[in-house]
């Protein structure tokens, strides 16, 4: 585990994405009652879709999804669908966000600053894209972001392609992307991508530094 002054970060490693979602709500529970601190996990999912609150576009081909060996499952996360899977580095924020001083839209401003910095550390001329949330280049998404918070807490978070397969996000319509694609750091850089685990430890210190850097800002 790493520590900061505020928040502190953890490694899980691969983990099945209902027994992880699971475990993310007993954390959120525990601090809204008081027994536990904030932290960051970090850690891939087997194969899976996932679907946010909103509708997606289109229906997700559930069945077409299983045949392919993937997974699917509904949250209570902002955002549309999106896929997770082996070499895809997802970051969950499990924080009491008035102990940063922040409200939602400066958390979601801030993960996505941590992953821009990260990106543009390694040479990715990474940056937003006005009206979706995430990490881009050019037209291609290379990060999602969606939080869920209830009084203040905050759970999910984001989902970073570094060495992940991308054919899967074919299947669907990742995030509602219409007029863009998704792209991974392995395609930006072939050869050059870490994986998650090696990854982890530096885009955490990215990530939490943003997040820290934002404190007292507001909402």
């Amino acid at each position: 585990m790493n520590t900061g002054p505020v928040l502190g970060w953890e490694w899980l490693g691969h983990v099945p994405y209902r027994q992880a979602l699971a475990a993310q709500r007993a954390r959120r529970d525990a601090i809204l009652a008081g027994q536990a601190g904030s932290t960051l996990w970090l850690l891939e999912h087997p194969p899976i879709v996932t679907e946010g609150r909103r509708a997606p576009p289109s229906p997700t081909p559930v069945a077409a999804l299983a045949a392919r060996g993937i997974d699917w499952e509904r949250t209570e996360r902002g955002g549309l669908a999106t896929y997770h899977g082996p070499g895809q580095l997802v970051g969950y924020l499990l924080c009491d966000l008035s102990t940063l001083g922040l409200g939602v839209r400066r958390t979601v401003e801030a993960l996505e600053q941590g992953l821009l910095d990260w990106l543009r550390s390694r040479g990715v001329p990474a940056d937003r894209r006005p009206g979706y949330p995430g990490a881009w280049v050019g037209r291609a998404k290379i990060a999602a972001v969606g939080l869920h918070v209830l009084r203040q807490v905050s759970m999910h978070g984001f989902a970073l392609n570094l060495t992940v397969d991308l054919h899967p996000f074919s299947l669907i319509v990742p995030c509602g992307i219409t007029d863009g694609e998704v792209t991974s750091l392995a395609a930006l850089q072939p050869g050059a991508a870490p994986g998650p685990a090696e990854a982890a430890p530096s885009v955490a210190a990215a990530v939490l530094g943003a997040l820290l850097a934002r404190d007292g800002e507001g909402p």
